[in-house]
């Protein structure tokens, strides 16, 4: 029978929390696995294995493994009992000589981990004698450092385990352990990021757009939906809220100067978002501002926007720049949505030379002529919400249903 084994890294720091971590991470893996040939996913020493009827079903297996956050790495691995009192490694020899002959290389080496120390051979020993066999049968070459494979034999619970290739995994905690957040989500490069890597941290994403209508197009509702069923894989399951906030920003500009325009739109998003936060029994407000990368961004002016937040505003990219962001975004796989084009609010009413300096005064003295409640209020029940479930079997609607 063909296994994966799940290696784990930072789950393995958690102390006497280390099991709780790690069932937590059991439970998302077979949540992710329903519908597959998997018949059992058990921990072991220091690992977790899934086991499944049909080699033939890995590409499935392994996609939806390489989407769970707490894999720190990965591998499919075949499996021989072995006698601990009397051992007898030529079975074990003998499979991994045959399972090397389905690929092409012309160096390799042995790792060997004991995860049992009741077997009385060393990980040393074990290396040099399956190593001598292979050499023996196939004329290939031993070599410590870059070998073209790695043969990884782990013996745990009277059982020896092989595997040839080894895949990284998203790493992190697994999802929910960190409660949930609501992520402002564009439909740009950044803000994709940034609720990724909050995921990454145990997170569960609930994610808020601020689109232009009636004044534009539904394009960018369209794209943002594309982008959320992208993260939805990690969490399998994902609420998107669809805030109209073209009326909104009409009444700001024709309340207030153009120059501060940009921040006021921001601490309106602030507010209704964090009122939808409460909702969904958020802790905090996720986005993707990076320090000094637009007009809205310099330290003064995301101080102003903050202010009228309660929640935490949690900004994992604030010292990254845009190359750094956009090199994750084309490896989490966001990039070729983010830059298609779209109609986005940010670029309706924007005016051509915003402050990048707002005064409090300023900003309060705008605000004042404003009915702030009622917009905040117009906008919370405008919201359209939209559920993606990755293991649904149609694509959901992107506009949803209603909030109430």
């Amino acid at each position: 029978m063909p296994y994966a084994l799940v290696h784990y890294h930072e789950l393995a720091l958690k102390g006497r929390n280390r099991g709780f971590f790690e069932q937590r991470l059991i439970q998302h893996l077979g949540n992710s696995l329903k519908n597959t040939n998997v018949t059992e996913i058990k921990s072991l020493s220091g690992r977790i294995r899934i086991a499944f009827t049909n080699e033939s079903s890995w590409a499935d297996v392994q996609d939806r493994i390489r989407h769970t956050f707490g894999v720190a790495n990965y591998s499919l691995a075949h499996s021989l009992p072995i006698d601990y009192s009397a051992p007898d490694i030529m079975p074990l020899c003998k499979a991994i000589e045959t399972a090397l002959q389905s690929i092409t290389y012309e160096t390799f080496r042995v790792t060997t981990k004991r995860a049992d120390k009741r077997f009385s051979k060393t990980s040393v020993e074990l290396n040099r004698e399956i190593g001598a066999h292979v050499c023996a049968a196939t004329g290939k070459r031993v070599r410590l450092n870059g070998a073209d494979v790695n043969v990884v034999v782990e013996i745990v619970d009277h059982t020896a385990y092989f595997s040839l290739v080894k895949y990284p995994g998203p790493g992190g905690l697994p999802t929910g352990i960190s409660r949930n957040v609501l992520c402002l989500i564009s439909g740009g490069i950044d803000s994709p990021v940034a609720a990724y890597r909050m995921m990454k941290r145990g997170c569960k994403a609930v994610f808020v757009h601020f689109h232009g209508r009636p004044y534009l197009s539904r394009t960018s509702e369209e794209k943002v939906h594309d982008l959320v069923s992208l993260l939805a894989r990690y969490q399998l399951a994902a609420r998107l809220y669809l805030v109209p906030f073209g009326d909104i920003q009409r009444q700001i500009v024709l309340g207030s100067p153009a120059p501060i325009r940009v921040v006021l739109y921001r601490r309106m998003m602030m507010r209704i978002a964090e009122q939808l936060a409460e909702k969904e029994h958020c802790w905090g407000l996720v986005t993707g501002d990076s320090l000094g990368q637009v007009a809205s961004q310099t330290a003064e002016n995301l101080q102003i926007v903050s202010q009228v937040a309660h929640l935490p505003i949690l900004r994992p990219l604030i010292g990254m720049d845009k190359i750094e962001i956009t090199n994750e975004a084309e490896r989490i796989g966001t990039f070729e949505t983010s830059i298609e084009p779209d109609q986005d609010c940010c670029t309706l009413f924007v005016p051509p030379h915003p402050n990048t300096r707002c005064r409090p005064d300023a900003i309060q003295q705008a605000e004042a002529a404003l009915p702030i409640q009622n917009m905040v209020r117009a906008g919370i029940e405008a919201a359209e919400l939209a559920e993606l479930s990755f293991h649904a079997s149609q694509s959901p609607s992107p506009y949803g249903r209603g909030p109430g």
